[in-house]
């Protein structure tokens, strides 16, 4: 099964608002990212990459690839979770390790609002 098939993504506005009121949430240099229980055996993923934040399309488009990829290595560990994450700040091609790294870091650190 692929990942990021559309059973893995939060689809409307109801589900994206439902994960950020539960106010679960990391915050760091470049993301925001919110987590909720959604009682499943596999997580679900949002994104929120404003043009404001990011103003060229193939820069909001890297940045969801990143999380994804992120995301799909990890999906095993983060099962029964939704997740929204909200770029905070734009970050350049040599950043992107950088960016990797403290989504990682969020995202284990949000494993506790599965509890």
């Amino acid at each position: 099964m692929r990942f990021l098939s559309k059973y893995h993504r939060l689809h409307n506005a109801e589900d994206f608002s439902s994960v950020l009121r539960f106010r679960c949430s990391n915050n760091g240099e470049f993301f925001r990212i919110f987590a909720r229980p959604n009682n499943l055996a596999y997580s679900r993923l949002g994104f929120i990459v404003a043009v404001k934040v990011e103003r060229l399309a193939v820069n909001r488009n890297r940045v969801k690839r990143l999380l994804r990829e992120l995301f799909r290595a990890k999906h095993q560990q983060l099962s029964g979770l939704d997740f929204v994450v909200r770029l905070q700040r734009g970050f350049s091609f040599e950043d992107s390790p950088r960016a990797r790294a403290e989504a990682d870091i969020l995202i284990t650190q949000l494993l506790r609002c599965r509890d």
